[in-house]
């Protein structure tokens, strides 16, 4: 159905499909658990079945330096740089992001009427683009758990946007969904939790970055002024009109298909922003998108969600600075409603970088796939050959790994500053001992 890179001739093509092709059949006959992966010296095929009958497969070369013994030279290559984890769920999110915009591999070809060609095309013309922004190289134990950074709210604030957004839903019939970001973090959705963590994949690392970037070169004042009211507002919609001024352009608007009531469901996605706050609006595909409509959304919005965006930014601003000891570093995941934090990490994109070495990077996403096979709670504890020490816990749907640079520290002392950490960031939690 699609193959990159292009320029690969087709009997290397067929060679690779006919490869991957009887590795899936002959493994099937030892096995019901699908094959996953394919472990070569000098590269790593990853293997997963998007729907039945579909499958994805990506090949990764493993990284390799020179080196010279008896004034002969070799390559010496870094098997454990490529995790199969890592190389799995980046391309389980290249897939969701696929049907994100375009609907599942059945639904095109069931609009299509069974033509493969409009498949291809699809195919194609969303890879080809999507390929160009993976970064294996940086990819870590935050591409598998693929979580949502949440902003904790007081009580009045949170039913305040809720009721906002109630209210929003009930003025206009034609918005199916919501959600309310602030900045990169997620106040309150009403989209399924498989939908709502690729739309934040995409809000975060695509359309508000892109957006973003407009608004520093561009240098017309974001100031919107409604004229019946007279009042000032920051408001503006990212994806929608870029001016309430000019009717003859709607700017772009995508559209979506999302699973929350109904498979395949197509809507359009607004995306208005007021200061740092956004609100997603999930208008279902058959409205047709007017200029009159972007006005009233325009007037209803403005002004509420600037009002709702300052308080958050003063209550956001009041907050005490985190003052994280340097003597240990976190990552905290909850299965249940994919919330995760880390310190682990410089910002949440993970654009700064990280803390701590690569291999020990590596080894969390280890000691997770571990966990991950073993049905019950359970830790892993592990010093590196840093004297760095290690510690994974899964209990009750979460898991949290945190990294103690303690050189002369026992084992009993690792376990006591664990406790001590739980206790101090995570008093609200219960970790199972």
């Amino acid at each position: 159905m699609y193959y990159h890179p292009k320029n690969v001739d087709i009997d290397t093509k067929i060679k690779q499909v006919g490869l991957s092709e009887a590795i899936i059949k002959f493994t099937e006959t030892f096995t019901d658990k699908p094959c996953e992966s394919l472990h070569t010296q000098k590269a790593r095929q990853v293997f997963f079945e998007a729907e039945k009958d579909f499958w994805m497969t990506v090949t990764v070369n493993i990284p390799y330096v020179e080196r010279m013994k008896d004034g002969q030279s070799y390559f010496e290559y870094s098997d454990e740089d490529v995790q199969d984890c890592v190389t799995k769920s980046i391309l389980t999110q290249s897939y969701r992001m696929f049907v994100l915009f375009n609907g599942s591999f059945e639904n095109i070809l069931a609009r299509a009427n069974g033509d493969v060609s409009i498949l291809q095309q699809r195919l194609d013309h969303f890879f080809t683009r999507y390929i160009q922004t993976i970064r294996l190289a940086q990819s870590d134990i935050l591409d598998m758990f693929s979580g949502i950074h949440f902003l904790p709210l007081d009580k009045n604030t949170y039913l305040r946007v809720q009721c906002f957004l109630n209210l929003l839903e009930a003025t206009f019939s034609m918005v199916q969904y919501t959600a309310f970001l602030y900045n990169d973090l997620l106040v309150w959705s009403g989209l399924e939790q498989d939908d709502m963590r690729i739309m934040y994949k995409y809000l975060t690392t695509s359309l508000f970055p892109s957006y973003l970037e407009q608004e520093l070169q561009s240098a017309s004042p974001s100031v919107s002024q409604t004229k019946s009211s007279s009042s000032m507002h920051y408001g503006k919609f990212i994806t929608g009109p870029p001016s309430l001024k000019d009717e003859t352009n709607l700017g772009k608007i995508p559209r979506v298909f999302i699973n929350t009531e109904e498979e395949n469901e197509e809507c359009h996605l607004l995306v208005y922003r007021a200061l740092s706050a956004s609100v997603c609006l999930l208008v279902n595909a058959s409205t047709t998108l007017t200029f009159d409509l972007f006005k009233k959304l325009d007037a209803f919005l403005g002004p509420q969600l600037t009002a709702i965006a300052s308080d958050i930014g003063d209550q956001y601003s009041k907050r005490p600075a985190s003052l994280t000891d340097p003597v240990y570093r976190y990552v905290y995941f909850n299965h249940m409603n994919l919330a995760q934090k880390t310190t682990v990490h410089v910002d949440n994109k993970k654009a700064a970088g990280v803390n701590i070495p690569q291999d020990t990077l590596r080894l969390l996403s280890d000691i997770s796939s571990d966990h991950s096979k073993n049905q019950q709670d359970c830790e892993t504890i592990v010093k590196t050959l840093t004297d760095c020490w290690v510690v994974g816990k899964k209990s009750d749907q979460r898991e949290f790994y945190v990294i103690i640079n303690q050189k002369n520290a026992n084992l009993i002392e690792i376990n006591e500053e664990v406790k001590r950490l739980c206790a101090a960031n995570f008093n609200s939690i219960f970790f199972l001992d």
